[in-house]
């Protein structure tokens, strides 16, 4: 499923770059956002007579559309739930907060997913890791100072990223 997201941005990109180089003009570019969550779910056709369709329905289902939902909010186009993340360490990943999901009681710990392998394997990458990990447990002490000086020093590692995220489209 990680794969398939990642899979997406890229189709999504390709097919933002061939609509402008078709455009005459300005055009509107499709902007996605993608939840992924691991866990049991029902899946099938269901429904009567009256009204049949192909769905998926639980708790694991209304997590992943939470946190589709929230990907505007942190700025990126893929968030995990802490199942998933904890099934694919080898992933480019890097937390991003704990969330009240509605209808549970236990914050959710959420992940922006980012590449593969060989873009989480990057010095810079595992930099900028380190660097948000230090950010987090900061706030999460309300150590407010530390956190803002964290937040600082990760800009330039935050450029970086965006040239490995280039670095990973142009791999695909």
């Amino acid at each position: 499923s990680c794969r398939a997201a990642l899979n997406m941005l890229v189709a999504v990109r390709a097919l933002n770059n061939a609509r402008a180089e078709e455009a005459d003009g300005p055009i509107r570019f499709i902007d996605i956002g993608i939840g992924v969550n691991t866990g049991q779910c029902i899946v099938g056709n269901m429904g009567s007579d009256m009204r049949f369709d192909y769905t998926a329905l639980g708790d694991t289902v209304n997590i992943a559309s939470r946190l589709e939902g929230q990907t505007k909010t942190y700025g990126v186009p893929i968030i995990l739930g802490d199942g998933t993340a904890s099934e694919v360490p080898e992933f480019a990943m890097l937390e991003l907060d704990l969330i009240r999901v509605k209808g549970r009681e236990a914050p959710e710990r959420i992940f922006a997913l980012f590449g593969e392998t060989e873009l989480a394997e990057r010095q810079e990458f595992t930099e900028l890791k380190a660097a948000t990990e230090g950010m987090l447990a900061s706030y999460r002490k309300q150590d407010w100072t530390d956190a803002l000086t964290a937040l600082e020093n990760m800009k330039p590692l935050n450029e970086t990223l965006e040239s490995d995220l280039n670095f990973y489209f142009d791999l695909v």
